[in-house]
Parts: structure tokens; C-alpha cells; sequence
């Protein structure tokens, strides 16, 4: 057994080991706060404009030590410099020495001048590089980066298929070097690289400024017949044909238009498969919310017969109301297969309101006025369809058997 002086040193050692881990941990997360601070080559980031001198732009990008762009990738095709003190620029981090940080906006315009060595740093670094469309060639463009020559294949000019190649000939861009091979004389280079980064990012800050619930403005840009696709400030959501409006709606393409401003509601954001759902009718007033001052119990009423199944025609009385007139009140007490027999989709029909349950929003109809005669004559010849059918085939037509009982009277 341990003595108490041996259990006394031993619980001095854990407690040093605890104030030790302790101090330890403490400064491990302070060292991980540190090195987030490093940068990586081709690292992008924000920083403030703080000083404009003669040669360099000096600016505060939240690191340790000023981070340095060369002054002439600010200046315009007539010298004039397009940033001021204060501005907010976006940068791509090349190096860092004795405290100071080079950065470039991009590699390979007149400023930089597009070197073979800058541009395998640039490779290197993943940093964007600037050049112009020379000619179109097999495949794709001949893109000229300072002094060096590039290739871009048609698919990585832009996002999407360009309809007119010819029209890019002559135009500055920026890229991405995808290859650098044998010194620079084998250059593949990408602007669609770019644009899919440009495009994520912006879909980042928007996805994180918007929430489930949020009222937002949004712009159709696809028709389908499930619903419609819509812009929502760089995002693309879903709005489902259920969604559109309090009435049903059987295709989009009568409500909405490519190009039409819609106010919708965020639904839900499921940012695992990346999809946004939306509805236009939650910016609308509930029908149902005035349906018993509207409609009372007893009040006759003209619909419209929107859909039939088998137990049942749903009648629209309003928009966004729809009432069910059941098949046992279609066949005026006479029997029926279907409600077909009696009405059809889009007819006009009056009916009467036998009761409302506005919780589970469900309306009981009767049919009235012509509406009810109409059936009741019509549910009296389908009945008397079904006898005729029905009645042994050896006794002939009704007509014959009418003839018969004249003949036999006559007698």
C-alpha cells in the first residue's frame, strides 16, 4: 500500500501535469490562432487599401506585417489609378519577406509582364493570369500571356457553349494555367476554372445570407412542368407547382413567364443536396381565412367542377376553395357508378354549402337549383339504361314490347 506521503506526491504530480496540460493546451490553440495567419501561394483574400505610393499600393489584409500590389495593376488604359485609400480590393498571395507580403491581382497583363518564370509561379500558386485572345484554332483559342503563348480548349473559354467563338478574338481575359510543361512552351490554361470560383463564392455569401422562413425577391429563369426554377440573388430554387398559388394549377406556363419578378418565401435550404424551396404562396392571403363570412352554412353558391374521382366531384368555389359535392348527392337518390354520369371537368354547376370544417379545410356540397334537376333527370335515364340492359334478351326492344300491348288491345 502507498504511504500518505506517497499518495501526497502523487496527487502533486497530477496537479502539476493538469496546470502543465493546462498551459499547454492554452498555448497550442494560441498557436493554432497563429498559423491560421499564415498564407499559402495563390491564397485569395480582401484587404483595405491603406497608403497609394508611387510604385506599390500598401494594404491591410487583417495578417501580420502590410501586404504590397505593384501600383501599375490599378491603373487604367490612360494611367489613371482606379482605387483610392479605403478601397476593399481582392488579392492572391504570392510571398513574404521580412514582413512584407506580395500580392498580385494577376499575372501576365503589362504590369506584371508575363515572364516565363512568373508564369510557372503563377502555375505553381494557382494565381490568375491575364491575356488576350490571339485566333481560334483546332480545339479551341491561341491566348497570347505576355511573351508566351497558351492554349485554351472551346470548353474552358466560359461556363457555358459560346454561340459565336469568333466574337471572343481580341478580348483580355483572365486565367487559370491548368499545364505548364517543357518551360513554358506547352501552356493549357482555363478561364472556366475561374468563373466556377468566382460563381461558388457568390453562392456562399448568398447562401449564408438567407434563412428558412426569409421573404426574398426573385427572378423566373426555367419552366417545368413540376414548377419553376427561380434566381434568388445568385441562388437557384424551386418553386413547386403546389406552391405557386392557394387555387390548383395544372400548368406553370399559364401563371408564370421566363423573366417575370416574383416576392417569394424560403421555404427550406438543404444544403447537403444543395437545393432551395420556395413559395409564392405564402406572400398571398389564405382564402380560407374568410371562407365562414364568404360562405356560410345553408348559402348557394355557383363552381366550377375542378377534378372528379370515384367517391366524389371537387367543386371550386373560389380561388383556392374547393368544396366536395359527394357521388351520393349527385344521383338525386338514384344510384351511380361514377360522377361522370351526372358532370364533367370545367362544368358550371350550382350547389348548395351543407357544412364547413375550416380546421381539416373541407366543405360538404349539394347540388341545387337546375343543377339538381339536370342530375335527377340525368340519374333517371342512366337508371333506366341499366333496366333496359338488364332485361332478357329474348324479349326484344322496348319498342317492340310497346307494339305488342297495342296489338293485344286492339284485340
Amino acid at each position: 500500500m502507498k504511504s500518505k506521503h506517497d499518495i501526497d506526491d502523487d496527487e502533486m504530480i497530477e496537479e502539476t501535469a493538469e496546470t502543465e496540460n493546462g498551459s499547454f493546451a492554452e498555448l497550442f490553440e494560441q498557436s493554432g490562432k497563429e498559423n491560421k495567419r499564415w498564407l499559402e501561394p495563390g491564397q485569395k483574400l480582401t484587404g483595405k487599401v491603406l497608403k497609394i505610393g508611387n510604385e506599390w499600393i500598401f494594404m491591410d489584409t487583417g495578417q501580420k506585417g502590410e501586404g504590397v500590389i505593384e501600383r501599375k495593376e490599378f491603373l487604367d488604359f490612360d494611367g489613371n489609378i482606379t482605387v483610392k485609400e479605403g478601397d476593399e480590393i481582392s488579392a492572391y498571395f504570392l510571398s513574404s519577406s521580412h514582413g512584407e507580403m506580395r500580392f498580385t491581382t494577376r499575372i501576365g497583363g503589362g504590369a506584371s509582364g508575363g515572364g516565363s518564370a512568373q508564369l510557372e509561379q503563377a502555375w505553381q500558386a494557382g494565381v490568375p493570369v491575364e491575356g488576350v485572345v490571339e485566333k481560334e484554332i483546332k480545339g479551341g483559342y491561341e491566348i497570347k500571356l505576355g511573351s508566351a503563348r497558351a492554349f485554351c480548349p472551346f470548353s474552358q473559354i466560359a461556363l457555358r457553349r459560346v454561340e459565336n467563338p469568333e466574337a471572343l478574338i481580341g478580348t483580355r481575359l483572365t486565367f487559370r494555367i491548368s499545364e505548364y510543361a517543357e518551360d513554358g512552351r506547352n501552356i493549357i490554361v482555363s478561364r472556366r476554372a475561374l468563373l466556377e470560383d468566382e460563381q461558388r463564392l457568390l453562392k456562399e455569401e448568398a447562401q449564408a445570407g438567407i434563412s428558412e422562413g426569409m421573404t426574398v425577391a426573385g427572378t423566373v429563369i426555367s419552366l417545368q412542368d413540376y414548377g419553376a426554377f427561380i434566381d434568388i440573388g445568385g441562388l437557384e430554387g424551386l418553386l413547386p407547382i403546389s406552391e405557386i398559388g392557394w387555387s390548383r394549377v395544372k400548368d406553370v406556363r399559364d401563371v408564370l413567364s421566363v423573366g417575370q419578378q416574383l416576392t417569394v418565401v424560403v421555404k427550406t435550404i438543404d444544403k447537403e443536396k444543395d437545393r432551395i424551396s420556395l413559395s409564392l404562396k405564402d406572400t398571398l392571403a389564405d382564402p380560407w381565412e374568410l371562407v365562414l363570412d364568404k360562405f356560410p352554412e345553408g348559402s348557394f353558391h355557383t363552381g366550377t367542377v375542378a377534378r372528379l374521382d370515384t367517391f366524389g366531384a371537387f367543386v371550386t368555389i373560389s380561388d383556392g376553395v374547393d368544396g366536395l359535392l359527394h357521388i351520393s348527392k349527385l344521383g338525386a337518390g338514384k344510384r351511380i357508378n361514377h360522377p361522370r354520369e351526372i358532370v364533367k371537368e370545367g362544368e358550371q354547376i350550382e350547389v348548395k354549402i351543407e357544412s364547413i370544417d375550416r380546421a381539416n379545410r373541407r366543405i360538404s356540397l349539394a347540388l341545387a337549383g337546375p343543377a339538381r334537376v339536370a342530375a335527377e333527370e340525368e340519374a333517371t335515364m342512366t337508371e333506366f339504361r341499366r333496366q333496359a340492359d338488364d332485361a332478357p334478351k329474348g324479349m326484344g326492344t322496348l319498342g317492340d314490347m310497346l307494339r305488342s300491348r297495342t296489338q293485344k288491345g286492339k284485340k
